[in-house]
């Protein structure tokens, strides 16, 4: 599956606000929008008209970016959620919040969602007692999640469960950090999910 390979925090510098791509790095002062608020690139400092379609266009490129994904399987999710019955950008949302790296990640046992990914397709993360090495596996509500255990006593575990004391398990899953395994209570509201998206302006993008 195709991904993008280039610097994390300039993509952070691009849409101007914190991806949290980096880990532990977003919280400190080496992060680099709290040392260049600006856009890369010569213009980047240059004024910029305001437009409707660029204010859809920057909330469809950050959402991409935060969850790790390309143009062509953000679509497909898209188009996935508009045939779903319910409000399609809170279906989207809740499709993106069920991927298993991205749950990895809100259960604590990666420090990003780049992370996740790599520990997923690695083969260190179970679903029900079995392997998955399929990042974007959707998990339903009654679904385990677990650290394998040949990867129990990575160092990479370890350091992420003691970073992710900053933040907090969503209302929808729950974990046991003993056991280092999770399980999924129910899909995510979109009340439950703490990402500063709009999606709204998604869902206006793509109906053009």
């Amino acid at each position: 599956m195709a991904r993008y390979t280039g610097p994390s925090c300039r993509l952070c510098r691009r849409e101007g606000c914190k991806l949290f791509l980096k880990g532990d790095r977003c919280y400190t002062d080496k992060c680099a929008i709290e040392r260049r608020d600006y856009a890369p690139g010569e213009a980047g400092r240059k004024r910029v008209k305001e437009s409707e379609y660029r204010m859809q266009l920057r909330e469809k490129q950050k959402t991409k970016r935060i969850y790790g994904l390309l143009e062509k399987q953000f679509h497909h999710y898209y188009e996935m959620a508009n045939r779903q019955q319910g409000v399609t950008g809170e279906n989207l949302l809740r499709i993106l919040e069920s991927r298993l790296d991205n749950v990895v990640y809100r259960l604590g046992f990666a420090k990003s969602r780049a992370e996740a990914r790599q520990q997923v397709r690695h083969g260190h993360i179970n679903v029900n007692g079995r392997r998955v090495d399929i990042p974007s596996f959707r998990v339903r509500p009654g679904d385990l999640i677990s650290v394998a255990p040949k990867a129990r006593d990575m160092l990479v575990i370890k350091s992420a469960l003691i970073s992710s004391e900053r933040i907090s398990v969503p209302a929808w899953l729950e974990v046991d950090i003993e056991k280092l395994q999770g399980s999924v209570l129910s899909l995510p509201q979109r009340d439950q999910i703490d990402s500063d998206i709009r999606e709204q302006l998604i869902v206006e993008l793509y109906s053009k």
